[in-house]
């Protein structure tokens, strides 16, 4: 299990490296970033510094060498850069100190802020959007496929079956428009829901106040798609579990039908189904960016939609590294679940 597990880490590693060099080299030549900190009014001088700054006056192969430090865990940096981004770790040596550090992912050319700070602001509000749609999905989904695969060719077969393929069929951010208005706007009256909201809404007289109504509709639009593929995986595996000579026995046994279904079936039944929720729960983290904006929902999506509307880039790079190591944790972290589940898998 642990050579496995090293092995799946080094490549999880690799892929992250991959990453880093696409989102360098993609916003490369996206505009002067000297320029857009300053605006159009900024002086020569202003630029220059700004340019050096920003290693800009470097070789690109410098540039790239330089924001790889920054963002590694493991790097090398002077006393003075230390000081300058306020770098958080461990640094051993003199001037020059290797250290093992957060990752520095630069700051915003907007807000000047910290890019880790501002993502690490928007991160709880995906994050929660993107469990409670995973949420809604694991427990509806496996529900249905399992009722799908009990009452094979009857209606409730067939009415599962064409939900789940329009489930698939709809994008999101179609589904989150036709949401938003039909229940956030025409019946807002009847279902109490907001078209937009964030998780907190800020009053001048009673402060920040609580609004979990505002979550109901961007996470039901975001688990549509997982909730539809977990249904159809759910009852196909199900399906094939319930031929088994096991399953036979337990009923030989004298097993009640619930029993068997969900003890000894649906567990047998699990391991593509916990493919599909732990990848799609890192594809969740990526789609929830036009979900959170249809929706005004505070999170890492609107974060970096918003930036890219300013062409604020280090935001943009930062929010796409974050999501990317998202992807390769809860990836890594699938594999485990395949040996706890089911005792049959074992790692080689």
């Amino acid at each position: 299990m642990f050579p496995y597990l090293i092995k799946k880490l080094m490549y999880g590693l690799l892929v992250l490296f991959g990453v880093v060099i696409l989102v360098f080299f993609l916003f490369q030549g996206f505009g002067d970033p000297a320029r857009l900190i300053v605006g159009q009014t900024g002086d020569s001088a202003t630029m220059s510094n700004i340019r050096k700054d920003l290693y800009l006056d470097q070789p690109k192969w410098k540039q790239f060498a330089l924001y790889l430090n920054d963002v590694s865990p493991l790097s090398i940096h002077t006393k003075q850069d230390i000081d300058n981004k306020k770098l958080k770790g461990i640094f051993i040596g003199g001037d020059t100190k290797l250290g093992i550090k957060v990752p520095y992912l630069r700051r915003s050319y907007q807000s000047k802020r910290d890019v880790s700070q501002v993502l690490l602001d928007a991160l709880p509000g995906t994050m929660l959007l993107a469990f409670s749609a995973m949420l809604i999905a694991t427990i509806i989904g496996i529900l249905l496929g399992v009722l799908a695969a009990v009452k094979q060719n009857t209606w409730w077969d067939t009415s599962a079956i064409f939900a789940s393929v329009l489930g698939i069929s709809a994008p999101s951010f179609f589904m989150g428009i036709v949401i938003a208005y039909v229940f956030g706007f025409l019946l807002s009256p009847y279902t109490g829901l907001n078209m937009t909201g964030s998780l907190y809404n800020i009053d001048p007289f009673k402060g920040r106040e609580l609004q979990l109504q505002n979550l109901v509709l961007p996470a039901i639009t975001l688990g549509i798609r997982p909730l539809a593929i977990i249904t159809q995986l759910t009852r196909s595996a199900m399906l094939d579990v319930l031929d088994q000579d096991f399953i036979r026995t337990a009923y030989a046994k004298g097993l009640s039908r619930r029993v068997v279904i969900f003890r000894h079936a649906l567990r047998n039944a699990l391991n593509p189904v916990i493919t599909a929720i732990t990848g799609w729960f890192a594809e969740l983290l990526a789609g929830a960016f036009f979900v959170e904006y249809i929706f005004g929902w505070k999170g890492i999506g609107k974060i970096t939609v918003d930036a890219l509307e300013k062409l604020d880039f280090p935001v943009v790079m930062g929010s796409v590294l974050i999501t990317a190591t998202f992807f390769i944790a809860i990836n890594l972290l699938a594999d485990l679940l395949y040996a706890i589940v089911d005792p049959r898998i074992r790692a080689k």
